[in-house]
């Protein structure tokens, strides 16, 4: 019997008379092992994106907003309230703290500085429901609060740009021409993972946003309200009873649309962890078709193969050869050719992940298991579709075989 090596390096030659068809042969592989990467990796990628914007959010976080367009009802526009937070807080139960908000941006000027930032307006209660930690100074507080304060707490960014290693507790800054007082800096969070910078804000008590910043005639209005929940397991509660609240607070008629939209931010993420995963199903879906049609080119190559050197079977046969012999041979060709393929499918993989994944804002999770699985599977394939044609040319008849033109 012939040795396992001299079998290895027959079938290597047999491959290198015929480079280009070789190469054509392993495409579909290396697609299908690049495409099965490349889904494993991107939607590893995206989903511990999530997982992470779950974390910063916080998992038990609900969002209350204008609905826009069901604001209008008969002549009156109507908005939520700082009152309406307040009574969120104070009615609904299973509810840690609730922090109304305005957003807008602003022009901040220090000495001979400017700057272009975003201005929260908000409570006591903004950095319990952000989770925001204080690194200087102290954060607004209730007195604040009530007296429409002109005091301000900073994002480490805000330091960056507008003080130059100074220190800015004390110092008075310009909000859209409107001097603050810094009484504190927030400790940095860095980057979202959308790419934002967490710590360019600047946090001011709500009443001042109302009165010096965003002038809106409608009396107590905000822009939305965060409500953090005790425990994940009172989110559903807490969110059905704030509809019923709010639709009692502005007199919506049953059937009416409710002015206003209450969003659990799990739930948010979690519709777009769907999303993802058939997304990452269908490119695998792909990747398992790809595979399967390189399978098929594989198999279709390799009884090509068979019948050309149908008279090289007989001489091998007639010299000694046993039918293991050829089958062997032809079978380590087509596990050369799907290996071939599976580590090109790798490196190909691994560029698409990449390439996908620039379009998601998420990077690719490589993991070696996931290698691993797509280069066993490539193998795999090269041993289930070259089979056949192994075992037809085993089965050749020497005399036949040498009669063979």
């Amino acid at each position: 019997m012939i040795s396992s090596i001299e079998i290895a390096r027959t079938a290597v030659r047999a491959l290198r008379r015929n480079k280009t068809r070789s190469m054509l042969t392993a495409l579909g592989i290396i697609i299908g092992v690049a495409a099965v990467i490349a889904a494993f990796a991107v939607g590893a990628g995206a989903n511990k994106s999530i997982d992470e914007q779950i974390s910063s959010f916080g998992s038990n976080f609900i969002m209350v907003f204008p609905d826009r367009s069901a604001q209008q009802s008969g002549n009156t526009m109507r908005y939520l309230t700082y009152d309406d937070a307040k009574a969120i807080e104070d009615e609904v139960s299973g509810i840690e703290a609730v922090a109304p908000m305005i957003n807008t941006s602003a022009t901040i000027i220090y000495g001979n500085t400017n700057w272009s930032t975003s201005v929260t307006g908000s409570t006591e209660k903004f950095s319990q429901v952000q989770d925001w930690e204080i690194a200087q100074g102290r954060d607004i507080n209730e007195s604040d609060i009530r007296q429409g304060a002109k005091v301000a707490v900073v994002g480490k960014t805000i330091v960056d740009k507008m003080f130059f290693g100074e220190s800015p507790l004390g110092q008075s800054i310009r909000v859209n021409k409107i001097p603050f007082n810094v009484i504190g800096v927030f400790v940095s969070k860095g980057q979202s993972q959308s790419g934002g910078d967490q710590d360019d804000f600047v946090l001011v008590p709500i009443t001042s946003a109302q009165k010096r910043l965003v002038r809106w005639t409608t009396p107590g209005r905000i822009g939305n309200i965060y409500i953090k929940g005790v425990s994940m397991n009172a989110l559903q509660y807490i969110q059905s009873e704030t509809e019923v609240l709010l639709r009692e607070r502005h007199r919506i008629k049953t059937g009416q649309a409710d002015d206003f939209s209450v969003r659990n931010i799990s739930q948010i993420l979690e519709a777009r962890r769907k999303t993802t995963t058939i997304m990452s199903m269908l490119l695998g879906s792909i990747a398992f078709i790809s595979l399967v049609v390189g399978g098929i080119g594989i198999m279709n190559i390799m009884l090509v193969s068979v019948t050309e050197r149908t008279r090289e079977i007989g001489i091998r046969m007639a010299v000694g050869a046993k039918t293991m012999d050829i089958r062997a041979q032809f079978l380590i060709e087509a596990m050369i050719l799907s290996m071939i393929g599976g580590t090109l499918g790798i490196i190909l993989g691994i560029f698409t992940g990449y390439a996908l994944a620039s379009l998601t804002s998420a990077p690719p999770i490589f993991t070696v298991s996931s290698i691993l699985l797509a280069f066993f599977f490539s193998g795999l394939v090269g041993v289930g579709f070259g089979y056949y044609p192994a075992w037809k040319a085993s089965l050749l008849n020497p005399i036949d075989a040498l009669k063979y033109e």
